[in-house]
């Protein structure tokens, strides 16, 4: 189980090496996004609270960074925080995202980014509920939700 400590250790002295790394030009970041997953995704912006994809959408599935396609949530993490955007628990996997101390703002948080194509997709707090205390606040449109594969062997 990801802690808080984790976090910080990460932000701090390195990230996890990623299975596989996607590297484009702005030009083609540009090409591959929308403009509001370019401005979030690429201009580490923030859509608006309460009013994106996936912030009261709970079905089933995993969800991937909508730049590269890498893993980065089950939905069996999600839950309902009350933040405005979509919160998770856990990442999918150690190495699925990196971590970085965040001071814009007037405030000291820790951003977390796809560890694959470097994609802003929101803050980490140590809010969350028991048993680790992590708060994932996620943008929307920096997600893609994926369904389980029907008939797929899910045990």
């Amino acid at each position: 189980m990801f802690r808080w400590a984790d976090v910080i250790t990460y932000a701090k002295y390195g990230n996890p090496e990623p299975p596989r790394r996607l590297a484009l030009s702005e030009a083609d970041w540009q090409q591959r996004l929308t403009p509001a997953q370019y401005a979030v995704l690429r201009g580490c912006g923030t859509e608006p609270p309460y009013r994106n994809a996936y912030c009261r959408s709970y079905e089933p599935g995993r969800y991937v960074c909508a730049g590269c396609g890498s893993l980065l949530f089950d939905s069996a993490t999600k839950y309902h925080a009350i933040s405005g955007w979509p919160s998770f628990t856990q990442p999918a996997a150690r190495h699925a995202l990196s971590y970085h101390f965040d001071n814009s703002h007037h405030m000291q948080r820790v951003e977390v980014r796809c560890n694959a194509c470097g994609g802003h997709l929101g803050h980490v707090f140590p809010d969350g509920p028991a048993p680790a205390g992590l708060r994932y606040c996620i943008n929307s449109v920096s997600l893609r939700h994926e369904a389980p594969d029907v008939g797929a062997d899910n045990t």
